[in-house]
């Protein structure tokens, strides 16, 4: 492993690529100075606009140099800011390793020192760009494009906005003495959009060595100082292992399988429970909590299924049992645009003397992305901690505000009446029998189901065998293939069942008399439906009474209700 160090490394000097790379409708749209909108209507409306040099069909890619012609010929990139044209520059110097490319300009806006493979053109544009605006400025801008293309390809190394604005939200205001961490920092847009810029002393680490470096030269070109990050595998090299603050932030990686389980199986750090392989997001939240003073808090983003997975189910319990978990926010589709996972957002409070009675759980998945955070009254609960500590330790927001606004009594009732109707239909149902002339008479007289079909009196329509004659009861010939006889014909040596018409027979009997058993037959396949809705009624009614009587929404009468 690569030894630990403080946010930088040497720049790779890499060979320039021999073709600049593809651009996105979003780059095109920034480099006309229009919405993206226009880029969509311009595919449309004109023919000879470029096709797609590569991407897919959500996602297309254009070759810069068509675009570039198609807009100097339409006379829309005139006014081509200097800002894309810098961006341009340094995409075509670095191609897709637009991190590397952000480190150079941040260094040479630190100290003045332009990196061999940034080129003493590109510096100069960097420099009149940073004195025509300011350092931050400018470096805000080109950290923006750089989301953008992440958020293209899907990458979980930085923050969604939208991530961003809501773990905002949660952590609520930080004082300018509080001590902040994020031990998975990327290029450090969770951990410097937290608190006032001068004040609050922030840590960070990262494993990739120039993210690190560009979150560290960001925070100074910023003045979000003092601020310190390190470059390292916080999990397998801990370089803040000493470090107590008053809160951690984290958007982890998710689902990393080799996150170091093996090697860290006696780590200190594991006081709730030792994580599966599956869940490393345990292993980053209980990596978090192990870094808090007392009263200190934890918010880190978490995947919806961390929340009810089986695997993680102890430590989900020791969270509730010892009063550590305070919040769960389910937060709104779409918040985490890399990828389609719905997201939490689990809020922990390492204890300082004060005993925690509930769990505090939002669901915000109905809300809109971009849309207000605060909860509605419908939308919030607190749970009591021992109505989490049942055999699975469901964290889902949603299931228990569900619950919470449940009304017991009403559904409970209306299970009642439908299982009562259900009883007087099947009374209803279960056809009136006279006796028979004895077991077997019926065998005597009797035709295969085969010689019917080659008769052309049955047919089969997706496996069923219907009447086409008007001396054939549909009814009683299903009824016949389902009794005990022909299931037997029809079971294979091994106990599988196949409805098999060559062997399967049924009796000589007139058509009045066919329609006699038709009915019976009919009506028998009626109560089989009856009881089966009646046994899934019942089932609902005794475990919306059981948990109505042990979460107490609901009370024994006491008389006969």
């Amino acid at each position: 492993m690569e030894a630990a160090g403080v946010y930088g490394g040497p720049m790779k000097d890499d060979a320039r690529p021999t073709a600049d790379p593809l651009i996105t409708g979003a780059e095109i749209a920034r480099l006309a100075g229009v919405t993206r909108a226009a880029v969509s209507n311009w595919r449309r409306r004109h023919d000879d606009f470029p096709a797609p040099a590569g991407g897919g069909p959500t996602s297309p890619l254009f070759d810069p140099a068509e675009v570039n012609a198609w807009l100097a010929e339409q006379r829309k990139g005139q006014d081509v800011s200097d800002e894309v044209l810098l961006w341009q520059a340094l995409r075509g110097a670095f191609g897709d390793d637009t991190v590397q490319a952000l480190a150079a300009v941040a260094r040479l806006l630190t100290d003045g020192t332009p990196p061999p493979r940034l080129g003493p053109e590109i510096a100069q544009q960097v420099l009149e760009l940073a004195e025509a605006t300011s350092k931050d400025g400018l470096m805000t801008a080109l950290t923006d494009r750089f989301l953008d293309t992440t958020r293209r390809v899907g990458s979980d190394q930085v923050s969604s906005p939208r991530v961003i604005r809501a773990v905002r939200h949660f952590v609520g205001p930080v004082p300018d003495t509080a001590s902040i961490l994020d031990p998975a920092c990327g290029i450090g847009s969770l951990l410097l959009s937290l608190g006032p810029d001068a004040g609050p002393t922030r840590y960070g680490q990262e494993i990739d060595v120039a993210m690190a470096e560009v979150a560290h030269l960001r925070a100074g070109l910023s003045g979000r100082t003092p601020t310190e990050v390190r470059s390292g595998d916080s999990l397998r090299d801990d370089t803040w292992a000493e470090l107590k603050v008053d809160l951690v932030v984290c958007d982890p990686p998710a689902a990393r399988p080799d996150w170091g389980r093996e090697e860290l199986l006696l780590d200190a750090r594991w006081e709730l429970g030792i994580p599966s392989r599956a869940e490393s997001e345990l292993a980053w939240l209980q990596h978090a909590y192990a870094h808090t003073v007392p009263g200190g808090k934890v918010v880190m983003v978490m995947p919806a299924s961390v929340a009810y997975r089986k695997a993680g189910r102890r430590i989900r319990a020791e969270l509730v049992r010892r009063g550590i978990l305070s919040e769960v926010v389910a937060l709104p589709v779409g918040t985490a645009t890399a990828h389609s996972l719905p997201v939490q957002l689990w809020i922990l409070v390492r204890p300082d003397g004060r005993t925690a009675r509930t769990v505090r759980m939002v669901d915000l998945t109905a809300a809109a992305p971009d849309g207000p955070l605060a909860p509605q009254p419908g939308q919030v609960v607190e749970v009591p901690l021992i109505d989490l500590l049942d055999d699975t330790v469901d964290l889902t927001p949603g299931n228990h505000i569900g619950s919470a606004n449940r009304d017991y009594l009403a559904e409970y009732t209306a299970l009642r009446d439908q299982l009562r109707e259900q009883l007087r239909v099947l009374d209803t149902l279960l056809p009136r029998l006279a006796p028979g002339s004895g077991p077997g008479t019926l065998d005597t007289a009797s035709v295969s189901v085969a010689d019917l079909t080659r008769a052309g009196l049955v047919e089969h329509v997706e496996g069923e065998p219907r009447s086409v004659s008007e001396h054939l009861d549909t009814d009683y010939l299903r009824g016949f293939l389902a009794g005990p006889a022909n299931k037997r014909r029809s079971t294979s040596g091994s106990g599988t069942f196949r409805t098999d018409s060559r062997g399967s027979r049924v009796p000589q009997l007139g058509i009045e008399t066919q329609r006699h058993y038709g009915s019976a037959f009919r009506a028998l396949q009626e109560v089989e439906t009856c009881t089966r809705r009646l046994a899934g009624l019942s089932d609902q009614a005794t475990e919306l009474a059981r948990e109505g009587l042990t979460n107490g929404a609901l009370n024994p009468a006491s008389g006969d209700a």
